[in-house]
């Protein structure tokens, strides 16, 4: 048996006709950008956020720089983030011209919420929580740090769509919350696309005008802003997509449930769920200390796998400048060394997850 570590096509399949009945109506429509589909899309995706504004945006990357940019963050002040996370957060923080100041991680893959006073200095400006791997950061702790220092935060949720500390949804506790849509995500597009959530009128007024050329109207340009409009036929499949997703994220939670009850190998160290919080699973990453030797076992076995991820932004290339060695972050240079996401996605057949589950659990090292 051959098993992608993640196929896309069948979640397509299951409402291909609404998918292709979205897209035709946009074609039809004549109007292809910024125009009733984004606005239907803002309107919905807000309101399942249980956000005040959404504003639909090119991508993930777009949606956390234009926030800094927006909130005065830049040259000369500091953001905390975590040291595990994807490169793509960081970049939002240093295209500003800001500094990212790393914390290492918890046991839940997220930022620990305990090291991040220690890491304030006096030119903190912001804390950049990512709910990696689609579980909750612990925002109750996070949010009373911010308001003691009077930082702002922006949450990366561009793994989280539908996740929620205490019943309260990712995006919604900061003053920004950024949202990646591509089409791996759980709320995936057919092609690159993001949107932020907030529930600051003025602020989501800026997102749109930023968005646009710095135009509010067209040919008046207000500021210096930038192209980073979601497409009328990207809303229009995120539309469809939305009315399925608490169907699709159940889906992808009873699958990780029942790699969690029956994968029984020692070398293996299951993901956890911290009390709380909740996780909708964009991916189920477990760690195995000789993992090339698992790696490749599982490939012999026609078993896709995939590390997330196995550069922490403080050791790559493009961040040799800020001057980090490896063993300054231990935790998160560990978990780069150690994580492996097991294959994940909608429509998995139920016999296709046996043979994961029995070939891990067949594994010797």
């Amino acid at each position: 048996m051959k098993i992608m570590a993640n196929r896309l096509d069948r979640a397509f399949e299951t409402h291909a006709s609404k998918y292709k009945e979205a897209a035709l109506r946009v074609l039809h429509s004549g109007w292809y950008i910024l125009g009733k589909e984004v606005a239907f899309f803002e309107e919905e995706f807000a309101s399942y956020i249980d956000a005040s504004y959404s504003v639909g945006l090119a991508n993930g990357l777009e949606a956390i720089k234009i926030a800094f940019n927006l909130l005065g963050v830049g040259l000369g002040d500091e953001v905390i983030v975590q040291s595990n996370a994807y490169i793509a957060c960081v970049m939002g923080i240093t295209m500003n011209g800001a500094t990212p100041i790393f914390v290492e991680p918890d046991e839940y893959y997220n930022i620990d919420a305990d090291k991040i006073e220690e890491a304030i200095t006096t030119k903190t400006k912001a804390i950049l929580p990512v709910h990696l791997y689609g579980q909750s950061s612990d925002m109750k702790k996070i949010m009373a740090i911010a308001r003691r220092h009077k930082l702002y935060v922006i949450e990366d949720c561009a793994q989280s769509h539908g996740a929620c500390q205490n019943g309260k949804k990712t995006g919604t506790f900061g003053e920004v919350g950024c949202f990646s849509f591509y089409p791996s995500k759980n709320l995936g597009a057919f092609g690159d696309a993001g949107a932020i959530v907030t529930n600051n009128r003025k602020l989501a007024t800026d997102f749109k005008i930023y968005r646009n050329y710095g135009s509010e109207k067209r040919y008046y340009n207000k500021i210096v802003g930038s192209n980073s409009r979601l497409d009328e036929i990207q809303a229009s499949l995120l539309r469809v997509r939305l009315q399925y997703l608490n169907e699709s994220n159940e889906e992808r939670m009873k699958l990780c449930d029942r790699y969690t009850r029956e994968i029984d190998n020692h070398r293996i160290i299951l993901p956890k769920v911290k009390a709380g919080c909740t996780s909708v699973y964009h991916q189920y990453v477990i760690r195995a200390e000789n993992r090339t030797c698992l790696v490749d076992y599982l490939n012999l076995k026609g078993i896709g796998t995939i590390i997330h991820y196995p550069i922490p932004p403080h050791l790559s290339e493009a961040y040799a400048y800020l001057g980090y060695a490896k063993g300054n972050y231990p935790i998160a240079e560990n978990y780069a060394n150690t994580v492996l996401s097991l294959p994940l996605y909608n429509g998995m057949r139920e016999d296709e997850q046996s043979y994961v589950i029995e070939m891990i659990n067949n594994y010797k090292g």
